[in-house]
């Protein structure tokens, strides 16, 4: 799974890009992970939902059980 992950992360993000700071790239990753790889990029494993979708969606099958 976190090969997939990193798969991702340098397909979809820091292949292209040229950072000055280490800093600047954490960053840039932060923003990726938050913003993009949980909120908004379908994953097949999750029957393609995102991760955040996936997971407020087993919170309310919890709270209807």
């Amino acid at each position: 799974m976190a090969e997939s992950f990193f798969a991702s992360l340098k397909k979809e993000r820091v292949q292209w890009k040229h950072y000055q700071t280490r800093a600047e790239a954490q960053r840039d990753t932060l923003d990726y992970i938050a913003m993009f790889y949980n909120s908004r990029r379908l994953h097949s494993y999750l029957d393609y939902t995102s991760p955040n979708d996936y997971e407020s969606a087993m919170v309310e099958l919890k709270k209807a059980s």
